[in-house]
């Protein structure tokens, strides 16, 4: 198995029940997550040696985040215990045309304020063969990019593969700033994951005429854009998961990839999920489920379609962290989505 390494930031989410909305709720459900430690729960579960790396507040809430990784075998020893704070968000989730929404609450949390000498990057990517982030993480603060950077010089020095999903959160940062930022990180990266509107929106790549909202994709278009990134940043693989969004309860699932040498191109399966009981970590769930297969060594179509099965699955389970095994991953792939009870 592939020793690998996500860096980010871990919040706390409270979520309204029952597909409240924030004006009628008395309490809320107590999860953790955050993007990257996303992808590592996932991977962890797949078998892998994974470390995740964060700054987390020294505090009993800062302890219940630590508990939730390591609930799952998730390794923690190079987190630092720093800063006053960790990040909250709350979730209302929507039902049928009504959209789920976000609140952030994460100003000035322990990872914002992180600086890179908290940090032994050469300790941490010793032996390591993936190194995995996320746009989310440089949006939380100039602090937090600076972080990044250093942690992408250190893991290219030691060898490492590395992957970025490049999730565009537009109550983080601008258009502006996150292109100019991500821009130069790329020069780093092997393996670039996003759909289309990242793609416009962190490296200004013009979509072709894909509407998710419509039901309907155009694969030409994403045919397109994978050659202007291939074309400009000379990555390994290009990757973008397609959602059809039909209601926030009723989605079509799928994904393509290309391969920035040979330009082939292919495009997954699709599954119809419905009802979705949880889609915040879907995407978490299908880079997680990308890297297994390819530190698993399977060519890119098969990598793919693990990664789509994985996040299909996810989106039936509550929280952040995708909590299937490798099995029942493989299972679906394969064929079986049944939903027959296993006895």
């Amino acid at each position: 198995m592939a020793k690998i390494v996500t860096m980010g930031e871990i919040m706390l989410r409270l979520s309204t029940p029952n597909n409240e909305k924030f004006i009628q709720a008395d309490e809320f459900d107590v999860n953790y997550g955050g993007g990257e430690a996303n992808v590592a729960v996932s991977l962890a579960n797949y078998g892998h040696d994974v470390d995740f790396v964060t700054a987390i507040p020294k505090n009993p809430i800062g302890d219940c985040a630590v508990a939730a990784l390591r609930k799952y075998n998730v390794g923690t020893k190079h987190i630092a215990r720093s800063g006053d704070r960790l990040g909250i968000y709350f979730l209302e989730t929507g039902s049928a045309m009504r959209a789920s929404n976000v609140v952030y609450d994460r100003a000035g949390s322990a990872i914002a304020t992180a600086t890179p000498d908290e940090f032994n990057f050469d300790e941490i990517f010793e032996g390591a063969d993936w190194f995995h982030f996320t746009g989310i993480t440089p949006a939380v603060s100039d602090s937090a990019i600076a972080l990044t950077e250093a942690a992408l010089k250190a893991a290219k020095a030691h060898g490492v593969t590395v992957s970025v999903d490049l999730n565009f959160r537009k109550k983080l940062w601008s258009s502006e700033k996150a292109q100019k930022v991500m821009t130069n990180l790329m020069q780093y990266v092997d393996v670039c994951i996003g759909n289309e509107e990242d793609a416009e929106k962190v490296l200004g790549f013009k979509p072709g005429e894909t509407d998710v909202t419509s039901g309907e994709l155009e694969l030409a278009g994403y045919v397109d854009i994978f050659n202007q990134m291939a074309d400009k940043f000379g990555f390994k693989y290009i990757i973008s998961s397609l959602r059809e969004s039909f209601s926030a309860s009723n989605n079509g699932w799928s994904a393509c990839i290309m391969d920035g040498k040979t330009r082939e191109f292919y495009h997954s399966k699709k599954y119809s999920i419905m009802p979705i009981v949880d889609r915040v970590g879907g995407g978490d769930s299908f880079a997680g489920g990308l890297i297994c297969g390819l530190a698993d060594g399977k060519d890119m179509k098969a990598a793919l379609e693990f990664a789509v099965a994985a996040s299909a699955l996810k989106h039936t389970i509550p929280g952040d962290f995708n909590l299937v095994t490798r099995q029942d991953v493989e299972s679906l792939a394969g064929g079986d989505g049944s939903g027959r009870v296993q006895r």
